[in-house]
């Protein structure tokens, strides 16, 4: 590992419900510590096989109506091939075809380059699955 490369891997609990998790702060704070004012990229990944992540807004609804839109893109019924776990979770599977695992941002001056009400998000559909890590990698 170079000093133009960090990387610190995140414990997220998300609990036994479909959620969305804002991480916005946990970049942030990450890029404090390991950007040094420098301008770079953040990579944001999820080694899951049922987890996401998304760039939205939070607080205002969004987050609950993405929620919405993959519970009617995705049921939660026995449609899918994919049968281990609570009963559709076979969609839980499909949920990073849809919402990628991955996200890339920009850093200028050691800060994210978000627009004003964007945020980074995990996003979890999977019940079965209460404990998610998301790996933050700075290339500055």
């Amino acid at each position: 590992m170079t000093e133009n490369f960090r990387t610190h891997v995140l414990d997220i609990t998300t609990g036994h419900k479909e959620t969305v998790v804002d991480l916005t702060a946990d970049c942030e704070a990450f890029l404090r510590e390991w950007a040094g004012g420098r301008d770079g990229l953040l990579n944001v990944f999820v080694p899951h096989a049922t987890a996401g992540l998304a760039v939205l807004e939070t607080g205002a609804g969004s987050d609950t109506d993405l929620l919405a839109a993959l519970r009617d893109l995705l049921p939660a019924d026995d449609r899918w091939r994919h049968r281990h776990g609570s009963p559709g979770h076979g969609r839980d599977h499909v949920l990073p075809a849809i919402v990628p695992p991955h996200a890339t941002l920009p850093v200028i001056g050691g800060r994210l380059a978000l627009g004003t009400w964007q945020s980074v998000c995990l996003v979890d559909t999977n019940v079965d699955n209460a404990n998610r890590q998301v790996r933050l990698s700075f290339l500055g």
